[in-house]
């Protein structure tokens, strides 16, 4: 496996330790993934993004969403997934899945809908009031920050 020297990064950043495992994590993940179900991340609008997983088959008590530590999971799994038909081919892929995103800070989930076979997840990025950008006083006196910027 590659690794990636991110050192240059650490000289000059803060709080990005993380990063790094993230970057293993993600790469990890791709070689070892199996490709189902089908996604497409897509950015909405500013701060707001969906994914979307194509999951033929599978109805709403069949599918469970969650997050927990800045990880987004999705697992599908049929009741009745045990077909003893007669096929001469079978493309159809009825299968258990587990499907996992890590999310950036601040990102939450705002909903799900399933419609036509499609799973679509709304996120959003909130940034707390408390870590936005702020003027801070240099001797009592207002510093000029440019919050747009940000």
């Amino acid at each position: 496996m590659n690794r990636i020297d991110l050192s240059p990064l650490y000289r000059s950043s803060v709080g990005f330790d993380r990063f790094g495992s993230l970057l293993d994590t993600a790469m990890r993940n791709e070689s070892s993934s199996n490709g189902y179900p089908p996604y497409n991340i897509e950015v909405v609008g500013e701060n707001e993004y969906s994914i979307t997983l194509a999951v033929a088959g599978f109805d709403e008590s069949e599918l469970s969403i969650q997050t927990e530590k800045g990880v987004l999971t999705i697992r599908g799994e049929q009741a009745g997934a045990e077909d003893n038909g007669e096929y001469l081919y079978k493309g159809i892929a009825n299968r258990t899945f587990e499907r996992k995103f890590n999310l950036a800070d601040h990102v939450e989930v705002k909903g799900a809908a399933l419609d036509k076979g499609l799973l679509v997840i709304s996120l959003a990025k909130e940034v707390p009031e408390a870590l936005k950008p702020r003027n801070i006083a240099i001797n009592g006196k207002p510093a000029l920050v440019d919050t747009k910027a940000a």
